[in-house]
């Protein structure tokens, strides 16, 4: 019998990405840096037939179905703002986290590397103005 050895090398980063306010799809440093990110990556969103669940592919060559990625002062994002508002996605009054989870029996189907996004959303603070 083989063992199979888990390095917690590859768990040890939690792969996670937010909806900014500006509807850009961002990325932290070390989701990015575990996703192998370059100038030449692409990433295409998916969901399954309902809606219900969504899946981010990242592939190596351009995809005339993706997003290219950008990065800005070291930081990585998807110019995706008209996808979520399309989708609904109430960016502006919550904060929009998504945890990734590979999900590696997808891959061949989606050509390219599929993580599913398990969102979490929790109300954003309201500004208090004061008045004088």
């Amino acid at each position: 019998m083989a063992l199979k050895i888990y390095s917690a090398k590859q768990y040890s980063v939690k792969l996670k990405c937010t909806i900014q306010s500006t509807g850009k799809l961002g990325f932290t440093s070390g989701t990015a840096k575990v996703l192998q990110f370059s100038p030449e990556t692409c990433i295409k969103i998916a969901s399954n037939e309902d809606q219900s669940i969504m899946y981010l592919i990242v592939c190596d060559e351009p995809d005339e179905d993706g997003f290219n990625v950008d990065l800005i002062s070291n930081y990585y994002s998807l110019p995706t703002t008209v996808l979520f508002n399309e989708l609904g996605i109430d960016y502006k009054h919550y904060t929009v986290m998504y945890d990734l989870i590979r999900d590696a029996r997808l891959d061949e189907e989606a050509k390219g590397r599929v993580y599913k996004m398990s969102p979490r959303k929790n109300a954003k603070k309201q500004k208090e103005v004061n008045m004088i």
